[in-house]
């Protein structure tokens, strides 16, 4: 079984680290906009070193996609259930992206 620090590809010929790494489209329900929703989603995606965007939908949801290591998509699906401390988060839709994660993103950050 090989180290996900190793380098090397694997029999597939991806590199073990990005075999590691997870994308996800996210979209938000409740009380989510006007509450710094998107802003504290870029805080937290940042701090956990994730890529991709956030935005304000005109249905009233928030709709994010999120890119990184496996265990920081995890903390960050589970800080969006939560929200910030003004929103009131009804459910939230989790859609996979499909591999290999093919990206553009350079960072974190929030779509007008």
């Amino acid at each position: 079984m090989k180290n996900c620090q190793d380098s090397n590809p694997d029999s597939s010929g991806q590199d073990s680290r990005e075999a590691s790494i997870r994308r996800v489209h996210v979209f938000i329900t409740g009380r989510v906009q006007g509450v710094f929703f998107r802003a504290e989603t870029k805080k937290q995606a940042s701090g956990l070193s994730l890529k991709g965007w956030v935005k304000n939908l005109y249905d009233n949801k928030v709709e994010a996609v999120f890119e990184g290591r496996e265990n920081n998509i995890k903390k960050m699906l589970d800080w969006c259930r939560k929200g910030p401390v003004l929103a009131h988060v009804r459910e939230v839709e989790i859609v996979e992206e499909s591999r290999p994660v093919v990206t553009g993103f350079e960072d974190f950050e929030i779509r007008y």
